[in-house]
């Protein structure tokens, strides 16, 4: 297998080399020391990159809603990177062969790349890569990267909080409101869309978030509810707008700065439980902790007792 120096194909990314790209988001997505090597070159190296998250229940037409805000970047003149994330499978096709197909059509277009992630190797999953691979594509100063989810799992509230605005889309009918509140993602909601909004049921739809925003708590920022109908492109410049204001908000009140330390906290948070975790298992695989499980099913010594034990064997 060929490996690469992820110095050198930064470098390359850089200078516009999306194979280059391609093989950085990679080494991302297999974790390992060439992606905390990576990680290091990327962080606190990045530019002005504004992140979207795009999330709601699968089929709710968050693919061709994607397409729409790609053409109203690109309308602009800006260059966009789109990261498709598929929480269950590297080989299922899922991420990229389904609804996806839909974005194909940019795929010939220099100033968009479009990237399919699921887990794999990265230590601490997606909740992880994903932010790392935002620092690449921001590294190679993308102004945009959209991140579009398949569900409202907890998988993909934990993904979406790297971005900036996260949009949740939703269609006509209660299941869509019910379901994206019992996601919590009504707690991180920037943006709500009731897409394929000339079907019946939108003005219910529209109610039901409207109430639930009621019973919410808000500092500043209300988020506002757009219809639209992303098959035939109606409402995507509102949508559009409505991302750069929430942008402008973050900038005056101060907020955006906020955000992003917390971000940083609650990824550290997450880096020292997944490399926690990866220690234990390493720790209780050895030939040496056998001996210690005879122990504890011999009644021997409580579980309480050897995971202090351990804990002191790793403490040094």
């Amino acid at each position: 297998m060929v490996v690469y120096d992820p110095e050198q194909l930064l470098v390359q990314a850089k200078q516009s080399n999306r194979v280059a790209l391609a093989k950085l988001l990679s080494i991302v997505e297999r974790g390992g020391s060439r992606a905390r090597e990576l990680a290091k070159l990327t962080w606190g190296h990045g530019g002005d990159t504004y992140v979207v998250g795009i999330t709601g229940a699968p089929g709710a037409g968050k693919s061709t809603l994607t397409d729409g805000l790609i053409s109203q970047v690109r309308s602009r003149s800006r260059e966009v990177a789109i990261i498709a994330v598929d929480p269950t499978s590297p080989f299922s096709g899922g991420a990229i062969l389904g609804d996806r197909v839909r974005m194909q059509e940019h795929a010939t277009d220099s100033g968009v790349f479009i990237r399919s992630m699921a887990t794999r190797g990265h230590l601490g999953g997606l909740a992880l890569a994903v932010p790392d691979a935002v620092r690449v594509l921001s590294a190679v100063k993308f102004p945009y990267v959209f991140i579009e989810t398949v569900g409202v799992g907890q998988v993909e509230v934990e993904v979406i909080g790297a971005a900036d605005t996260v949009t949740v889309v939703l269609t006509p009918g209660w299941g869509d409101a019910v379901q994206v509140n019992k996601a919590g993602l009504m707690e991180v909601a920037d943006l709500f869309i009731i897409n394929k909004a000339d079907r019946a049921g939108a003005r219910e739809t529209r109610r039901d978030i409207e109430l639930m925003l009621e019973m919410s708590t808000f500092e500043g920022w209300i988020p506002p509810i757009i219809e639209t109908v992303a098959t035939e492109g109606k409402g995507m410049g509102e949508v559009f707008e409505a991302i750069e204001s929430h942008r402008e908000y973050l900038e005056r009140s101060g907020m955006g700065q906020k955000r992003r330390k917390s971000r940083i906290l609650e990824e550290l948070t997450r880096i020292v439980r997944a490399e926690a975790n990866r220690k234990v298992d390493q720790m209780m695989s050895d030939p040496w902790f056998s001996p210690k499980i005879a122990k504890l099913i011999n009644g021997e010594i409580d579980p309480y007792s050897l995971a202090s034990e351990l804990l002191k064997v790793e403490g040094g």
